[in-house]
């Protein structure tokens, strides 16, 4: 499993996997939607299957001696860990700037402030993406456009949903918004929420692209 992964980092990795980590200063942007930012790792995933396809990855991968079932687990190891940074450099980012702006220049008018609840609602992005692109995806590797379009639907309509709670409910206009210091507890209970589902829409989705990718014929 792990000479998968170092074949994946070095061979399927496409430049924007790593570019787009740096997207995580978009916090710093005054009055925009900050979960747009998720959405760049996704996309960076339909570069990096893409990279895998124009390079008959597959085909080669499931030539080596290895589990078949494997394959699709190691490339999405390696897409969890880069997921995992980018909500790590969300949540950091957006600390250091509530560390040194002014609080009023904290506040977000295009969704929610750059604090431990939109690391929250990103995973939820993320876990979602994954449970609809991953097993569409494995069922035949070899087109991409289709399972990234529905994916990336799902995230902006959800994205569009967090927008509307952040006006709509005291829950996310009050409680759940504004910098880290002030309702500590709700925003760590709305990280830890959306760390658990973002944890079983993973796995899940591990599962079920393992199951296609078993019946796919390379």
């Amino acid at each position: 499993m792990l000479n998968l992964i170092k074949k994946e980092i070095a061979l399927c990795m496409h430049p924007t996997a790593f570019i787009f980590l740096f997207l995580a200063v978009l916090v710093f942007v005054p009055n925009y939607p900050y979960e747009v930012i998720f959405f760049f790792s996704c996309l960076s995933v339909f570069f990096c299957c893409m990279m895998t396809r124009e390079n008959g990855d597959i085909a080669f991968s499931c030539a080596l001696p290895v589990k078949k079932e494997h394959i699709p687990l190691a490339k999405m190891l390696v897409v969890f860990g880069l997921q995992g940074i980018i909500l790590l450099l969300v949540g950091i980012i957006g600390a250091v700037k509530g560390a040194v702006l002014p609080a009023e220049q904290y506040v977000n008018q295009a969704g929610i402030s750059a604090n431990l609840a939109l690391v929250g609602n990103g995973a939820v992005l993320l876990g979602v993406f994954n449970l609809i692109f991953f097993p569409r995806y494995f069922k035949s590797p070899d087109k991409i456009g289709v399972p990234f379009v529905i994916g990336a639907v799902a995230v902006f309509l959800l994205i569009g949903i967090f927008i509307v709670l952040r006006w709509a409910t005291p829950l996310y206009s009050v409680t759940l918004n504004g910098l880290n210091s002030v309702n500590t507890g709700a925003k760590a209970a709305a990280l830890i929420i959306g760390v658990v589902i973002y944890i079983i829409l993973s796995a899940i989705s591990c599962k079920l692209s393992m199951r296609h990718f078993q019946r796919y014929d390379a």
